[in-house]
């Protein structure tokens, strides 16, 4: 089978999380400039960018080992949430919806072979 909606719903919402990871920076950054020089949603803005390139790569993986590649992309979709929370929901979503998708649907050549 050729998972195209999971990878394709992976890679949008890993795009979408590196756009949110990118926000949470410039917000950790401006939080920095007017603070004391530190800023902890810059070190959370920079897991959720660690978490939108896992989403990438469970992407592509889900197309050989969709087991893998879904459990990749909801650890991507949990992780997204918990650094950044609102600037990750979108993503969160698609990325969990193709993680779901990896895990739960079953090839449809195996379950014709084995009848």
């Amino acid at each position: 089978m050729k998972r195209t909606t999971e990878f394709v719903l992976g890679l949008i919402g890993g795009i979408f999380g590196f756009i949110g990871a990118i926000m949470a920076l410039f917000v950790g950054g401006v939080d920095a400039a007017f603070s004391d020089g530190t800023s902890e949603v810059t070190g959370l803005g920079w897991a959720a960018f660690i978490f939108s390139i896992l989403a990438i790569v469970g992407s592509v993986v889900v197309r050989s080992k969709a087991k893998v590649g879904g459990i990749l992309l909801l650890i991507s979709a949990v992780g997204g949430i918990i650094s950044i929370s609102m600037f990750y929901l979108v993503p969160a979503v698609l990325i969990a919806i193709a993680g779901l998708m990896g895990v739960i649907r079953k090839d449809k050549n195996k379950t014709e072979n084995v009848a």
